[in-house]
């Protein structure tokens, strides 16, 4: 967390900020990449995402490339209780403040002048995104299915909460090879991943937790699609196609949550 639709949310929100002048920049973590000179006086052209990268490009100086991990925030306005956490502040000539909060100290800011220089793969939401793409990369590969998803060089944004829906969506166990599907799985894996992530960015995310380290839009409380989750974080819940209690497995250091008997 967070993930494309929170990141994607996010830089929705952050929109009324394209073509505002940095008058003032406030760096108050010294682990940042970035410096007030690097930024003060500087124009920011557009805000946009690139996989789970929240990119803000400043005309003259290249990409300031923000990276939330696990507990970031970027927003227009922060509670009383985020002060404490807010790592960076760009003061706008707009008036509007744009707060980094970063609670655990792992999200990132960095300039780069010549872009960003990531090493992403296709964004699942643009036109690249095919199934015969889809289906290419995966018969390269003979990693696990749900670990073969959440590698960025592959597919950028796809994380650990939207790769398990999009497998029990398309009824494939997250252990199968990746090169083991057969085309009409890797067409309902593509569809899956793609209505979930469209379907989540409309519901503003997914919040898991009320603590302060956990993600919220930046004009609502929170987001919605928890309340939509088939098997994330639902381990012992009936599965909602056919009530077999969900499981948690392990798979690479992360949890996986999975219906054994309708992905097969």
């Amino acid at each position: 967390m967070p993930e494309l639709p929170e990141v994607e949310t996010i830089v929705r929100g952050l929109k009324p900020i394209e073509g505002t002048v940095i008058e003032r920049v406030d760096v108050l973590d010294d682990r940042l990449a970035v410096t007030a000179d690097d930024l003060r006086g500087v124009t920011i052209d557009t805000v946009a995402r690139r996989g789970k990268h929240i990119v803000i490009r400043v005309v003259d100086r290249g990409d300031l490339v923000v990276h939330l991990r696990m507990s970031g925030r970027l927003c227009l306005e922060r509670t009383e209780r985020e002060a404490a956490y807010t790592r960076l502040v760009l003061h706008l000539g707009s008036g509007d403040r744009v707060y980094f909060i970063n609670p655990r100290r792992l999200g990132t800011v960095r300039l780069c002048p010549d872009g960003l220089d990531a090493a992403l793969g296709v964004e699942p939401l643009q036109p690249a995104f095919t199934v015969e793409a889809l289906a290419e990369m995966a018969a390269a590969s003979r990693s696990a299915i749900k670990p073969f998803l959440l590698d960025q060089r592959r597919i950028a944004g796809l994380g650990n909460i939207y790769a398990a829906e999009a497998l029990w969506r398309a009824g494939i166990d997250p252990r199968r090879r990746a090169d083991s599907l057969e085309e009409p799985e890797t067409a309902r894996l593509h569809q899956a991943i793609v209505d979930v992530l469209t379907e989540a960015i409309d519901q503003l995310g997914t919040t898991l937790g009320t603590s302060v380290s956990d993600y919220r839009p930046s004009d609502a409380a929170s987001g919605e699609f928890q309340n939509h989750l088939a098997v994330y974080a639902r381990e012992s819940e009936p599965c909602e196609r056919c009530e077999t209690k969900i499981e948690r497995i392990t798979q690479a250091g992360r949890s996986t949550y999975l219906c054994p008997a309708c992905q097969q």
